[in-house]
């Protein structure tokens, strides 16, 4: 019994690193998102960081026009990066766990 608390610890230590190194990769995945209309551009990384957001000189007139169109950019790329990150670490996981009696977290 041990023995095999020792393999699902020692393979639990090794999903945990897979983990880690699955996050530093997702700071190098980069996703583009445009507008409708290509008036705005931002890339982010997998990791949910913005890395460059991109204006079209005829935003700069308007304000309210330019905030409302970061707000919908901004959401949709984030939207977009989670799926890929949460998709991408929920495989690291679900290949590292231990099989448990009765513990089928991942169907």
């Amino acid at each position: 019994m041990f023995g095999d608390l020792m393999g699902m610890m020692g393979k639990l230590k090794e999903t945990q690193k897979k983990v880690e190194e699955t996050k530093k990769r997702l700071d190098t995945v980069l996703i583009d998102e445009n507008s409708s209309d290509n008036k705005l551009k931002i890339t982010l990384t997998a990791n949910r960081t913005i890395k460059s957001i991109s204006v079209d000189e005829s935003l700069l007139q308007d304000k309210e026009e330019l905030e409302d169109y970061l707000i919908l950019t901004l959401n949709k790329a984030i939207e977009r990066a989670t799926q890929i990150n949460e998709a991408e670490l929920a495989a690291v996981a679900k290949d590292g766990m231990p099989n448990i009696p009765g513990m089928d977290l991942f169907k």
